[in-house]
């Protein structure tokens, strides 16, 4: 071998993804990646050093003020602080080196080299098949669908902007530039990392073990097909697909493109509750979790989202109305933003979701700081799920836990009280927005004390044959749109019936925390207006 070809050879080692596993095929059983010592040891060193670096960077205003302090911005001390930095680049460099070496002499690490630059020189289906065999660190796994490829793309884009309180506008013209400025800040640092701790480093290190661990098992024992999908914002996003179009039964021809929630992620999230259930799964991170990159900011979120539904579409088959949504938590966003933008999609299932964030957020943070909440909010994390929600025409089905800490606002010593789970706002606007004849002022009083108990202990009847009829009748003579303006006429009496029958059929229960995973036997096709 020449030394040039060495020398190149060294150079991939060096700049190659972290190798974690070798799967399981027909000839072989799966095993983990063992790196040699020298390897090992240098990967340790580059961690720490990438670690103390990330800490830094989010602390800066505090290292910046001690080093201050210490005289460091003086001429004496900026050539001290120069030898630090130089001194630290040095051994990282030469870390990078070491690894690289370590790697060269591991023979599994050279042959998924070969296999890597094979897959990138040419996407042929045999490169890609083999690739897939490994599972490496995902910046190296080359670009499987592109939303810029997608040439005949009919995207109706309607995002909805949720119309400022006077109290912000009034804020905004007063001390507009500082409280900007501050709210900026307190976006991109802490408050992005509360509202999404999964796209966190320290979230992401602390996880990588389980994540690679059930990763392989979906892929091994499942059969998940893991592919890269570029988004429009050129952001990479992880995601595994599972096939069931030729098992038994009829679910499996739909895919189910699931949503998790802040710290949730496709290996440890929600996937396995439509998978169980037989239909075919897609999961996706969110940006900046795991695999995926960017940040999960409102517009990353989208663009990842439209691209994953794309993909769906162009790269697997499915016509949207063999798609549905379902989402956790805070996936309800994505969920909603993708239904309100593909009316035709099959149908969405939120589970433990919330209508707006920014209840949440007051009632998480000082009362003091609520002016620059709102702010923020409003400018940078703008997460308004019930605005999308009602923009999307189709079966909905919301489902909402009983004993839900997250996204509730209220508790009293016990645990929560559950007429403050936002869950029920959501319930209550989409009503509104679809039967206004029904669903108003003179009947939000008996909807409001029919989802402050849960179903199991309801005082308030109703009767569903009738409901049943009074639809049929309405349908026959008119289209199944939204707003559907059924209840002219009615009695107070009939529209309080037919409001907590309505309410029943767009809502389930789960007697169960905000983490506990939901059972197949709650997921099913929802009720619509035509049934």
């Amino acid at each position: 071998m020449s030394l040039i070809r060495q020398i190149y050879n060294l150079y991939r080692c060096c700049r190659g993804p972290r190798l974690f596993r070798k799967h399981s095929d027909d000839t072989h059983q799966g095993k983990a990646y063992v790196p040699n010592i020298v390897e090992s040891g240098a990967d340790k060193v580059i961690n720490v050093i990438r670690f103390c670096y990330s800490f830094t960077y989010w602390t800066s205003p505090v290292v910046l003020t001690i080093l201050y302090r210490r005289g460091y911005f003086t001429q004496e001390g900026g050539k001290t602080l120069l030898g630090y930095v130089l001194s630290i680049s040095f051994v990282y460099g030469l870390a990078y080196m070491i690894r690289g070496m370590g790697r060269a002499y591991n023979a599994d690490y050279t042959l998924f080299l070969e296999v890597l630059l094979a897959a990138e020189k040419s996407c042929t289906p045999q490169n890609r098949k083999m690739l897939a065999g490994f599972d490496f660190e995902f910046w190296g796994w080359p670009i499987d669908f592109k939303w810029s490829d997608v040439n005949n793309r009919e995207v109706k884009r309607t995002k909805i902007q949720v119309p400022k309180s006077s109290a912000i506008l009034g804020l905004s013209k007063v001390i507009h530039y500082p409280a900007t400025l501050v709210s900026y800040m307190c976006a991109h640092t802490f408050g992005r990392r509360m509202m999404y701790p999964g796209a966190t480093a320290l979230m992401n290190t602390l996880l990588e073990p389980t994540l690679c661990q059930n990763r392989s098992k979906l892929i091994e024992e499942k059969h998940g097909i893991r592919a890269k999908v570029q988004t429009e914002d050129k952001n990479e996003i992880d995601t595994l697909f599972f096939d069931r179009r030729n098992s038994v039964g009829s679910n499996g021809k739909t895919v189910v493109i699931c949503c998790e929630g802040n710290a949730g992620f496709y290996e440890i999230g929600c996937t396995v509750t439509p998978m169980e259930a037989g239909y075919s799964v897609l999961g996706w991170n969110h940006p900046g979790f795991a695999g995926s990159s960017g940040a999960p900011l409102p517009d990353q979120e989208q663009s990842a989202i439209d691209s994953v539904i794309q993909y769906a579409i162009h790269k697997l088959g499915f016509m949207p109305d063999n798609i549905a949504l379902f989402a956790w938590s805070i996936g309800g966003y994505s969920a909603t933003w993708a239904a309100m933008n593909y009316p035709d999609i099959s149908f969405v299932i939120l589970d433990a979701t919330f209508d707006h964030v920014l209840p949440l957020a007051e009632a998480r943070m000082p009362k003091s700081f609520n002016s620059i909440t709102k702010l923020t909010i409003n400018n940078y994390l703008n997460l308004e799920n019930s605005e999308q929600l009602c923009r999307y025409p189709g079966p909905i089905l919301l489902i909402r836990r009983l004993e839900d800490e997250m996204i509730t606002t209220q508790g009293d010593g016990r645990g929560t009280v559950l007429e403050s789970n936002r869950g029920n706002y959501l319930l209550q606007h989409l009503l509104q927005y679809r039967y206004p004849n029904i669903v108003d002022e003179t009947t939000f009083s008996v909807l409001s004390r029919w989802l402050s108990k849960p179903i199991s202990q309801q005082e308030d009847i109703f009767d569903g044959d009738l409901c049943l009829s009074q639809i049929k009748s309405y349908i026959n003579e008119n289209s199944e749109s939204f707003p559907c303006l059924i209840g002219e006429g009615f009695t107070q009496e009939e529209k309080e019936n037919m409001t907590l029958f309505l309410a029943s059929k767009y809502m389930s229960e789960f007697n169960s925390t905000h983490c506990s995973p939901l059972p197949s036997a709650l997921f099913h096709r929802p009720w619509t207006l035509g049934m």
